[in-house]
């Protein structure tokens, strides 16, 4: 018999649609929430460790589709084995067919909430009858938060040169040499601009007070830097351009005066939201509300038995490889924590305090 993990509310996902059913239709081995880089890496990793995982790869919608925030990245060109790098979404299509290959089912629905105060755990999908799992990995990936402005969503999705993330687009061709817009005014923000500073000819940083948040010694280095010019007391009131950004419609915040910056890129740097609404404060999560995994360099959560991958629970590097690195990390703990109470074969993945048997 499995520990029952300790006892949590078991509340659901915010305004979930109405179940069909509330009958269990079979339980799972292992579920996988999301569908980005961690998600199909783990399940690429739990496939071939014979744990026939099911993932739940969501639904579109009109901020995030399936396979996560690659879907609305142009060209990848940092990860690596594409030397002339490839399309978001023909990557995320890549890493699909890797786990389908080796046998994982999928199903393309959201799950609106969890129960895991009770074990084994419930997994609610939006339309079909909840399922039991021994074990899941949650990958939900964060959502950039975009200011909302209807040309920003069009552009970021099309490859229009709007985007939430210089580390990932900054250095494609159709923004070098350009004059580059930064929104924000936190440490994200602030590495923005300073990383476009490589390939742009000049960055404004647009913000809507007349002090930034980011940390001090940030805020220096970008008030320094003879390539950034900042514009205090701003907000963009319009995105500019039809296949592409042209320019933003900006207003200061102060005398109302409203003026065209032209911009060959712009870039919105103001935080991001992880996906974990859902899990209703089942697990422990940061006060920025990504999971908290306690223990250093591995992903399980604060519930024994489920784990998280990717950008769900970190805040910091957010990067596609680095989310496929502890997807993989997170299917190997699962599979372990499975083998040790009575799931499936040892695995080779052994540790001091629990060796492989």
């Amino acid at each position: 018999m499995l520990p029952e993990p300790e006892a949590r509310p078991a509340d659901s996902f915010s305004s979930p649609r109405k179940q069909k059913s509330t009958k269990m239709a079979t339980t799972e081995t292992l579920v996988i929430i999301g569908s980005g880089p961690a998600a199909w890496t783990a399940a690429i990793y739990a496939a071939r460790a014979n744990l026939n995982p099911v993932v739940y790869e969501g639904e579109p919608s009109r901020t995030m589709l399936p396979g996560g925030q690659l879907m609305f990245t142009t060209e990848v060109e940092n990860y690596p084995g594409f030397p002339e790098g490839i399309r978001g979404d023909a990557l995320m299509e890549q890493f699909r067919a890797q786990a389908l290959r080796f046998g994982t089912r999928v199903v393309s629905e959201d799950v609106v909430g969890v129960e895991l105060g009770r074990y084994p755990f419930v997994v609610k999908p939006n339309y079909s009858d909840p399922i039991e799992a021994l074990s899941i990995i949650v990958a939900t990936g964060a959502r950039a938060n975009w200011l909302g402005l209807p040309n920003e969503e069009r552009l970021a999705q099309s490859g229009g040169g709007v985007s939430a993330c210089a580390v990932c687009d900054g250095a494609l061709p159709v923004f070098r040499d350009q004059v580059l817009a930064v929104v924000g005014g936190g440490d994200s923000a602030m590495e923005e601009a300073l990383y476009l500073t490589k390939f742009a000819k000049e960055v404004l940083v647009i913000h809507r007070r007349d002090q930034f948040r980011a940390s001090p010694i940030m805020a220096e280095r970008v008030l320094k830097h003879p390539k950034i010019r900042v514009l205090w007391n701003t907000i963009v009131t319009e995105v500019l351009g039809y296949d592409h950004v042209t320019g933003v419609r900006v207003e200061d915040t102060k005398t109302g005066e409203s003026r065209e910056l032209p911009v060959g890129g712009l870039f919105i740097a103001i935080g991001h939201t992880p996906n974990t609404a859902f899990l209703e404060g089942q697990l422990d999560l940061h006060p920025s509300g990504y999971i908290r995994t306690p223990e250093p360099w591995r992903t399980i959560t604060s519930v024994p038995g489920v784990f998280a991958a990717g950008d769900v629970m970190d805040s910091y590097y957010r990067q596609a490889v680095t989310a496929a690195g502890t997807g993989c990390m997170a299917a190997l703990e699962a599979e372990r924590w499975l083998a040790h109470h009575g799931h499936g074969e040892s695995p080779v993945l052994e540790t001091a305090e629990a060796p492989a048997s």
